[in-house]
């Protein structure tokens, strides 16, 4: 069941982090329900790291997510945990500098963020839960 619900937050993240993709190469402004926060946080010099999107970055770990569930051996559990665990942490620096230094909120980048730490959470807890072998 955990595994189902990981799998099914994994997607939903995948969702967001794909049209945050789209949206950057397509050169436009994401749909925003806070007035131009997105816009802000997607046309800032934060949306990239070294040159890559960090959307796409977002996709890329969202994909190993889903990759690593695949198998349901130990390994599997522990890839996703540290993924989900590192995903947290790069949200929280995002996060951080969504209201400290752009001083700008994207309701796509907070549900990620929340995705994230759902994930960390199912899969912290799937890998403690697990039969020892």
């Amino acid at each position: 069941m955990i595994r189902v619900a990981t799998f099914a937050v994994a997607i939903a993240g995948l969702a967001i982090a794909g049209y945050l993709t789209i949206v950057h190469y397509a050169g436009g402004e994401p749909v925003c329900a806070i007035a131009h926060g997105c816009a802000t946080v997607q046309k800032s010099s934060y949306a990239e790291l070294l040159g890559v999107p960090v959307a796409l970055l977002g996709l890329f770990g969202y994909v190993a997510i889903l990759a690593s569930l695949l198998k349901d051996t130990e390994t599997g559990r522990s890839i996703t945990a540290l993924l989900a665990i590192a995903g947290v942490a790069f949200s929280a620096w995002l996060t951080y500098v969504e209201i400290w230094e752009l001083e700008a909120i994207c309701i796509w980048c907070v549900g990620s963020a929340i995705c994230m730490t759902l994930l960390a959470g199912l899969a912290t807890t799937r890998l403690l839960r697990a039969p020892a072998h």
